[in-house]
């Protein structure tokens, strides 16, 4: 009986002084490359947020998660793409272990100076 293929995160971090449909071309680019051969779990776009340290004089970037089962040839020409595509400051492709949880919700960053939504009160 044939294996299911494995489940892959690939994360990449793109440049956020780009414009936004760069960025979105970027994107769009490695889930074309997916879905040629393989299929996408999970499709999230975590917006702009700052490093944890400076990446070529960068202090921000677009963070982005695509969960997808594909064939080795997809992964090899995602990072082949990737990797010499400008505006992308790094990416990682892992394989998940089986019985990995589901990708998590994407983080929320209070930035110095935003304003919080209001709070609505529950009254019991």
């Amino acid at each position: 009986m044939a294996q299911p293929a494995p489940l892959y995160d690939l994360f990449t971090l793109i440049d956020a002084t780009l414009e936004d449909e760069r960025r979105a071309a970027i994107r769009d680019a490695a889930r074309d490359i997916v879905e040629a051969d393989g299929t996408i779990v999970t499709d999230q776009e975590w917006g702009v947020r700052p490093l944890a340290y400076e990446i070529n004089h960068k202090s921000d970037a677009d963070y982005h998660l695509l969960q997808f089962h594909a064939p080795r040839a997809v992964l090899e020409t995602l990072d082949r793409t990737l990797s010499i595509t400008d505006g992308v400051l790094r990416h990682r492709i892992i394989r998940l272990a089986p019985g990995t949880p589901a990708a998590p919700d994407p983080p929320r960053v209070e930035r110095p100076g935003a304003v919080a939504p209001p709070v609505e009160s529950v009254e019991a």
